[in-house]
């Protein structure tokens, strides 16, 4: 099933995230990446979802979502017309023999270095989702001690200025 981003824009007070995530889960959806943050309206945060379901189903829960209260618009994202970003942190053991190899990656896909210990590396790497899983496959042979994704967060090209 193909991927589908929804960028929600709702109320910002609490418990809308919680009336939103449930919307989805009482229809069975397997939310992949949820993020949140406010926008340049401080009484209004911007809800980005990603799912992979059936388009009837999720056809449903957008008409469900946008009768909700504090939702002022949902809208499914183009992601051919949209800028989608994630940042990933990731600790790999890096000693002597191998610290050299992974410093050279880090490089090549542009990720920083931002703690550095004896027996390990911490990266930090933004992008688009494809690249971050392609450093993770690159990173693949040594030995990922830990590692955090943000999810994606997402916002339409151009001169389109969603603020309801």
């Amino acid at each position: 099933m193909p991927r589908e981003v929804l960028s929600i824009l709702v109320d910002n007070h609490s418990g809308v995230l919680t009336r939103v995530a449930s919307l989805f889960g009482r229809r069975g959806f397997n939310i992949d990446s949820l993020t949140v943050s406010t926008t340049d309206d401080p009484a209004i945060s911007r809800i980005t979802i990603v799912v992979h379901d059936d388009a009837k189903v999720l056809e449903q829960i957008i008409k469900q979502t946008a009768r909700l209260e504090e939702t002022r618009e949902i809208f499914p994202l183009d992601t051919a017309h949209s800028l989608l970003r994630e940042l990933l942190l990731v600790k790999v053991e890096a000693g002597e023999e191998n610290r050299s190899a992974i410093r050279e990656i880090a490089n090549i896909y542009k990720a920083k270095i931002i703690d550095l210990s004896i027996g390990s590396m911490v990266m930090e790497l933004t992008g688009e989702p494809e690249k971050i899983d392609g450093f993770l496959d690159v990173l693949s042979p040594y030995k990922i001690l830990e590692m955090c994704r943000t999810g994606i967060t997402a916002l339409e090209r151009g001169g389109v200025h969603r603020h309801a």
